[in-house]
Order: C-alpha cells, then sequence, then structure tokens
C-alpha cells in the first residue's frame, strides 16, 4: 500500500488526524530541514505520543534529526488516557484533534490533559466546550459521558492547567442540513483570571458589556477567578465571548493576556474592548459554524451516511482550505462550494454553502452489543 507523502510541518495535525480515520500510511518530508535548529518541535512529538496512547498498534518511525516522519496509523482504542501536553502549545492544540478522533474510537474515551489551557495562539479549552460540543450534538454524537471538564487552570508559559474530556463512541454520523443561521438571541462568556486580582475579570465584563450592550440586552459574562492549587504555574486572564443564535448556532471570540515575560502587558479594558470586537466581527462573517470549527464541521460532513450534506460557512480561513484539500486526498471527497451573496448588508459578510456527499464512514473499531 503506497504511502502519502508530504513536504514541511504545515497542517501537521491534520495530516496525522486524516491518517488515522482513513488508515492511510503518511509520510512528511523536511521537516524544518532549512532551519538552524531542523525536525520536530517538542510540542509535536508530543502529539505523536498522544495519538500513540490512544490507538493500537501504530507504527512510527523518525529519522536521527526528526526530519522525517513515516506514520502508519493502527486501530483507535480510546479509553483512559492521561497525557502530559507540551506547555509550547496550549491543550486546546491536543484536544481539537482528539474530538476529531474520540467518536470512532472502540472505547469511550477518557482522557486527561495537563498542561497551559489558555494561550494567545491555540482555541482554549473554554471555547471548545462552548462550541464545538454543541456541534457534535448536532451531528448526533451526544448522550451520556460528552463533557469537557476544567478542573485546573493553567496560563502560558508555566501551564499547570488539568482538564478532562470523556466523548460517547457512534457507529455512523447523521447527515446535516445547516444552512440558516438564525438571528442573535443571547451572547455568554466567561471571563477569568489566574494568579492576579480577582478584581481584573470585573474590568474585562464591564468594558466588555459597554460595546455588546448596544447591540442586545441578553448578555451574561461569568467570572471565573481560581485560586490556591487550581490556578496554575503563571499569572493571566483572558476573556470567552459566543454569541447564540435562535436557531442553534454559536459563533464565538476569545482573547489572553500576553504570557509573563513575552511581550508589552495589556490592560483588562482594553482585552474587553478588543474581544467583544472580535465577536461582532465573527458574527458578521456570520455562518452556521463559527471559523475555529470549520474544519470539524466539513470532517464530520465528509465522514457522515451516504446522504447529503449542506452547511452555510463564512469566508474560509486559510486552514480550512488545507483542511478540504487533505479530505480530497485521504478520503476522495470533493465539496460544492457555492458563494452567497448577502440579500442585505444587515445579513453581513459574504458566505460560501458547503455541499458534499458523505463517505458513509462506519466505527469498525465499535464492538457491537
Amino acid at each position: 500500500m503506497a504511502s502519502l507523502t508530504y513536504e514541511g510541518c504545515n497542517f501537521f495535525r491534520q495530516r496525522l488526524v486524516l491518517a488515522t480515520l482513513s488508515g492511510k500510511r503518511v509520510k512528511i518530508r523536511n521537516i524544518r530541514s532549512r532551519d538552524d535548529n531542523p525536525g520536530l518541535r517538542d510540542f509535536e512529538a508530543s502529539f505523536i505520543r498522544l495519538l500513540d496512547k490512544v490507538t493500537n498498534g501504530t507504527r512510527i518511525e523518525i529519522n536521527q534529526t526528526g526530519t522525517v516522519l513515516f506514520y502508519q496509523p493502527g486501530l483507535l482504542y480510546g479509553g483512559a488516557v492521561e497525557h502530559e501536553c507540551c506547555a509550547q502549545r496550549s491543550i486546546g492544540y491536543y484536544l481539537e484533534a482528539l474530538i476529531m478522533l474520540a467518536p470512532f474510537m472502540k472505547n469511550s474515551l477518557r482522557a486527561i490533559l495537563k498542561g497551559v489551557t489558555n494561550d494567545p495562539v491555540d482555541p482554549s479549552v473554554d471555547l471548545i466546550k462552548a462550541t464545538a460540543v454543541p456541534l457534535m450534538k448536532t451531528f448526533g454524537i451526544d448522550g451520556e459521558g460528552l463533557e469537557i471538564k476544567v478542573v485546573r487552570r493553567g496560563m502560558a508559559p508555566g501551564g499547570g492547567g488539568e482538564v478532562h474530556f470523556s466523548c460517547p463512541v457512534r457507529r455512523t454520523i447523521k447527515p446535516v442540513q445547516l444552512t440558516d443561521p438564525g438571528k442573535i438571541k443571547r451572547i455568554r462568556g466567561t471571563a477569568y483570571s489566574v494568579r492576579v486580582s480577582p478584581q481584573m475579570a470585573n474590568r474585562i465584563v464591564d468594558s466588555a458589556r459597554s460595546i455588546l450592550n448596544q447591540f442586545i440586552p441578553d448578555i451574561y459574562i461569568y467570572t471565573d477567578h481560581m485560586k490556591g492549587a487550581s490556578s496554575g504555574k503563571s499569572p493571566g486572564f483572558g476573556l470567552t465571548l459566543v454569541a447564540e443564535t435562535v436557531n442553534g448556532t454559536f459563533l464565538s471570540a476569545e482573547l489572553a493576556s500576553t504570557p509573563q515575560g513575552q511581550g508589552d502587558p495589556v490592560l483588562p479594558e482594553e482585552l474587553g474592548k478588543s474581544c467583544a470586537k472580535l465577536l461582532l466581527e465573527e458574527v458578521y462573517r456570520g455562518g452556521s459554524v463559527d471559523s475555529t470549527n470549520q474544519s470539524l464541521a466539513l470532517l464530520f460532513m465528509t465522514l457522515g451516511q451516504q446522504d447529503v450534506s449542506k452547511t452555510l460557512l463564512g469566508p474560509l480561513s486559510p486552514y480550512t482550505i488545507e483542511f478540504l484539500r487533505h479530505i480530497r486526498d485521504f478520503f476522495q471527497i470533493m465539496f460544492k462550494i457555492e458563494p452567497q451573496k448577502p440579500e442585505d448588508e444587515q445579513k453581513g459578510g459574504e458566505k460560501v454553502l458547503m455541499t458534499c456527499v458523505g463517505v458513509g464512514f462506519a466505527n469498525i473499531n465499535k464492538t457491537l452489543k
């Protein structure tokens, strides 16, 4: 069986996740071969170890310099897993991939991930909990045991956070028709602060509300101040905002403070206002899925039963565009992409209607009861 070959370190997770689901071998060459420090980074090695823990029979070969990786996936096994995530990237980096794999395992996944819960680079655990979990339920992945729980918060760069993720297994995924996002009915959010004054979170809430109150009355932003052992190793604060529509679409935005010792500090007031504006921008972009979860929705559409799925998305992010190319490589599925012009300016920016017929993916790992 020939393996798919790629060059470079970009879209590393996409390739390994899709290889694991499709059962195809992958060879990635020239990983940072021109860098002063060539080869895989620690966080990528940590990601490979996590994949190894949730699968059975996976074969991984890395050359001495770390510039060539050969990956032959095994069966998705699941069960109880504990993983110390590399502090260079947040837990969200690992959790996004686990969410894509978890429904197709042999045993229900119960993962404990330790490391950085919130940083300015990756989607935070709060954001994934607020947007990815409802999206999974839309595709029929629900029931007992689907939850993400933040036990301890850990800001970059020290980390020290802990997150529990559990997900039931599914035999198949149902097709969806997500073509009408609907109007925004309420905004919820979480302002968190660790190892700084609890007043920081209140200042973030006040500044975010000063902008959002002009648009909608139903706003509630929780303040989450963790103390002592549950506050991780580094100080910081941040805000996650989620707008919910009447049709059950969730659009999100978030910002975290600059990690300790890495650049200019940010004021809570500035952070609150900037995050509120980011949410308004996300609402303008619109669609039935927010820009963070575009690739997750497209993956579940691809793996759905052999029926037509449609989803309305805002402008596709560069990450999503590359994801579509990889889906074509691994599953031979092409999406029909139809640009949708807004009827009027109030409906937001241009959108695209994504249509595909699922591959009828069945979870071969799940044992029949």
